[in-house]
């Protein structure tokens, strides 16, 4: 019997990884879409402790120490409001979330770079309004010429995103994975169809 305890003590950590913990804010919104706002199950249990979220979910998995026992919150809501940022950081990943990960001269999808729109040895600088998402095909036919030159159009012109339009475009990007008592407060604010 020792023997089965120790195996399964052993084993457990390894499978609570898998439970991780939906963050939302006090508001009742996750703190972000993409990437969505999710805590190791020990930051979780944590923050409990400590009293500073309220558990909404639960996991069926329980862990403990020697004089508690807790089940694995699966969504938690902190207790004091977290203000969202109002200024987008200029990233690779909010550029490429802007373009919803798709090249702005022909539409493909996947391995994109990006690519100045007013080529920088013409004087265009790294920015918001003059980078775009772009694939390795259109890139490369693009290179350093303007876009009249190479006769390539965007499908939009490029522009500096808000906070709020970043976050609804991370909606559109789920994760791989997501857990059954997430999916309430993922989309409870989203417009319903008539």
């Amino acid at each position: 019997m020792d023997g089965d305890f120790r195996t399964s003590f052993v084993r457990e950590p390894g499978a609570l990884r898998k439970h991780p913990s939906l963050v939302l804010n006090a508001d009742y919104r996750p703190l972000s879409y993409y990437p969505l706002s999710l805590w190791p199950w020990q930051e979780a249990v944590k923050a409990v402790w400590l009293d500073r979220v309220s558990i909404v979910a639960e996991y069926d998995q329980t862990v403990r120490s020697p004089s508690t026992t807790i089940r694995i919150p699966s969504v938690v809501v902190l207790k004091d409001y977290v203000k969202p940022r109002k200024r987008v950081a200029f990233t690779r990943f909010n550029l490429f979330l802007r373009d919803e990960f798709a090249c702005q001269y022909c539409g493909a999808k996947g391995d994109l770079t990006f690519d100045h729109v007013v080529p920088r040895a013409s004087g265009g600088v790294t920015s918001w309004e003059n980078v775009v998402a772009a694939c390795a095909k259109c890139n490369l036919r693009k290179g350093a010429k303007s876009l009249r030159q190479t006769g390539m159009s965007l499908r939009k012109p490029p522009r500096r995103p808000g906070a709020e339009e970043l976050r609804n475009l991370g909606r559109k990007f789920p994760p791989n994975y997501l857990h059954e008592s997430w999916l309430d407060f993922l989309y409870w604010d989203a417009e319903l169809e008539a």
